[in-house]
């Protein structure tokens, strides 16, 4: 199940947080195995009128999803290939290179008309972005370089943004300003969803909010954010076992003492990591129960003696009472792989809990 009210409500906790700056919506990944389809509209129903997505063809979806009107940025950039549907469904590439902002600028150029764009600058991170000598080129020849261009965001990303006392933070501060003093005037953005709580300095004019929103962060203001996914599956089978039995594949499960086991149809196909063989922890009954044995492919065992279970009931992986942080550590793996890997029947609904 997807909470779409939870989502709305994170939103605003961001807004809360970081005004009088702005908020954008990530909605990258399926808006983070959420849905897009789902989680744009709700956003925009809340307000949010810029999103960002990595791919054209996730813009292409939001854009059939919003209608004209919200700005979609596009983090991919602006390839050859993908210029023509950039201008067609009015999606603003995130530039990453002085390639890109020459492809970009002789597109604007025949089309006899100045082009959104907005300009990614890397700090430190060393993945996309302009790098120190391309920015002082981009500098030096502004005038000619964005001639064609209407530069509606000047970004950057933090690397270490989650890590409240990271020095490499203060770092990445002091160049996108050294590097904004550099080019013409823009709006800025340079915290994502973790930025955000390094406190005003990083919030400049556009925070975007990425994890946060799907209840991957930290505590705003003293109070969790909303839980929006939540996971549950149907117990297929119960079995009585006794000491030195064994569970799933290679038997790494050994019951201790007559154990009774609960067999879920849920498995790595559809999102429970493997990793959590024998160490990860659901809820039945309102308990906590363990893992016992390995993960399979589509079904996981939890030892669930002392319950009154039966073929049939629900049992929690994700939601109020196994939060989505936990199951995470659990797995030694973050929010983000834990969300985007889930491949099961969604279900919405407008409640925020």
């Amino acid at each position: 199940m997807v909470r779409l009210g939870a989502i709305t409500e994170n939103y605003k906790s961001f807004q809360r947080l970081a005004g009088p700056a702005a908020v954008a919506g990530v909605v990258k990944a399926d808006a983070y195995g959420m849905g897009a389809e789902f989680v744009g509209p709700a956003l925009a129903a809340a307000g949010c009128d810029t999103f960002f997505v990595a791919r054209l063809e996730e813009g292409l979806a939001l854009r059939r999803a919003l209608g004209a009107g919200p700005r979609i940025f596009v983090l991919d950039g602006a390839p050859s290939d993908a210029v023509p549907a950039l201008i067609a469904h009015q999606l603003t590439p995130v530039l990453n290179s002085l390639a890109q902002i020459a492809g970009w600028s002789a597109a604007a150029a025949a089309s006899h008309c100045a082009l959104d764009a907005a300009i990614h600058i890397d700090t430190g991170m060393n993945r996309l972005g302009l790098p120190g000598e391309e920015l002082g080129l981009l500098a030096a020849e502004s005038k000619i370089r964005l001639k064609a261009l209407n530069p509606v965001l000047l970004m950057s990303h933090l690397a270490c943004g989650d890590e409240v006392d990271n020095k490499m933070n203060d770092m990445q501060l002091s160049r996108f300003r050294s590097a904004l003093a550099m080019l013409p005037p823009a709006p800025a953005s340079l915290a994502a969803s973790g930025g955000s709580f390094l406190g005003q300095p990083y919030w400049f004019d556009l925070v975007r909010a990425g994890i946060g929103l799907y209840g991957g962060a930290p505590q705003i203001g003293g109070k969790p954010l909303k839980t929006v996914a939540v996971l549950t599956a149907r117990v297929l089978q119960l079995r009585r076992i006794d000491k030195g039995d064994g569970v799933g594949y290679a038997a790494t499960f050994r019951a201790k003492e007559p154990t009774m086991i609960a067999t879920v149809a849920l498995g790595y196909a559809g999102g429970i990591p493997r990793a959590l063989s024998n160490k990860g922890s659901a809820f039945a009954a309102g308990k906590c129960v363990n893992f016992a044995g390995r993960v399979s492919m589509d079904m996981t065992t939890v030892d669930v003696s002392g319950l009154e279970l039966k073929a049939g009931d629900s049992v929690e992986f994700l939601g109020d009472r196994m939060m989505l942080e936990e199951a995470a550590a659990l797995a030694d793996t973050n929010a983000y792989e834990i969300l985007t890997r889930l491949r099961v029947p969604r279900h919405y609904t407008d409640a925020a809990s």
